[in-house]
């Protein structure tokens, strides 16, 4: 089989990947340099954010890193002025951040945080990138979560905010559906990141172990996810191997919404 006929073939598409520093972010951003794509990773880390570049640089990627606060327009803007060409293929909107707390335990602060990058993230990027895409179409992927769908514990602000997400796609599906732009989502469950890591060593010094495996065990299938496992959704939703799907949310969560009754 050649080149040109590789399953999920991102040949030439220039690809946005908010978040793409680290954990899924970066895992899509590497999966998707190695077929083809041109990625631009967004990333407010800019440690981070070049290193990532520099790692998928070296393996042959196409790839740049753009320094850029999401949750500001101004940033995101600028982010647009700076990406070659008028026409971008694929958005996918990964950029994010966790709170954990009732009602009770969040803030007004807390609350203007999480709607600012996980809400406001994603709409300042989504209406940044359809002028460029009306013209010849393109893909955007947004990342909710399964707390977009059922109802977790101590996640009330985390809860709405990936709520949102879900809803922001299916209108965004519906009134591009002329245009040729495909808005869905991915719905992950736990999934092992920095994030995981970093939340067990600030909170249960010296028993990560012991609360990683329980963690792990909320899943059904006993383990958490990893970024290569979403990265690889991400890759056939964005691909035009996904034509016919638009306005839907695909859950890659080891069982957790069906399974954990």
């Amino acid at each position: 089989m050649n080149e040109s006929s590789r399953f999920c073939d991102l040949a030439g598409k220039t690809t946005l990947v908010t978040g793409g520093g680290s954990g899924i972010g970066l895992a899509i951003s590497k999966l998707f340099t190695s077929l083809g794509a041109k990625v631009y990773i967004l990333d407010i880390n800019a440690e981070q954010g070049e290193k990532a570049r520099m790692n998928i640089a070296n393996s042959g990627g196409i790839v740049s890193f753009i320094k850029c606060d999401v949750s500001s327009e101004v940033d995101v803007q600028d982010a647009m002025e700076a990406i070659d060409g008028p026409q971008i293929s694929i958005l996918v909107n990964n950029a994010g951040v966790a709170h954990i707390g009732t009602i009770e335990q969040t803030t007004g602060a807390d609350l203007d945080k999480i709607y600012n990058i996980n809400i406001k993230g994603v709409f300042n990027c989504t209406k940044a990138v359809i002028p460029r895409m009306k013209k010849r179409g393109g893909a955007i992927l947004n990342l909710a979560s399964v707390a977009s769908v059922v109802g977790i514990s101590d996640r009330f602000a985390y809860s709405m905010s990936k709520g949102a997400v879900l809803t922001m796609t299916y209108s965004v599906a519906k009134d591009y559906l002329k245009h040729g732009i495909r808005c869905n989502c991915i719905a992950p469950a736990r999934i092992h990141t920095p994030f995981v890591d970093d939340f067990l060593s600030k909170n249960y010094p010296n028993q990560e172990s012991e609360m990683f495996k329980k963690l792990s065990e909320t899943q059904p299938t006993g383990r958490m996810g990893r970024p290569e496992e979403v990265a690889q959704l991400a890759l056939y939703l964005c691909s035009d191997e996904a034509s016919f799907i638009t306005g839907s949310c695909f859950p890659i969560d080891g069982g957790f919404i069906t399974l954990n009754s």
